[in-house]
């Protein structure tokens, strides 16, 4: 497995699946969830895919681990 992230066209996905991603997430800074991320990238990391945006409340970075059924 590789240690560099590889790109991933998170566009690809139907629109209801990103809205999904877009809207139910978590931020650790605020506490708070499904306060939605903007500014999306999907990418993959040893193997695990990650979307990662930036909290639409705070601004703070969020990310959400893709699990096997999810992708």
């Amino acid at each position: 497995m590789s240690d560099e992230r590889i790109e991933r066209d998170f566009m690809a996905r139907d629109e209801q699946e990103r809205q999904a991603f877009l809207e139910q997430t978590w931020c650790d800074k605020c506490l708070q969830e499904n306060l939605g991320m903007n500014t999306p990238l999907e990418y993959e990391f040893k193997g695990i895919v990650f979307i990662e945006g930036k909290c639409n409340q705070c601004g703070e970075v969020v990310l959400t681990e893709l699990t096997d059924e999810e992708f």
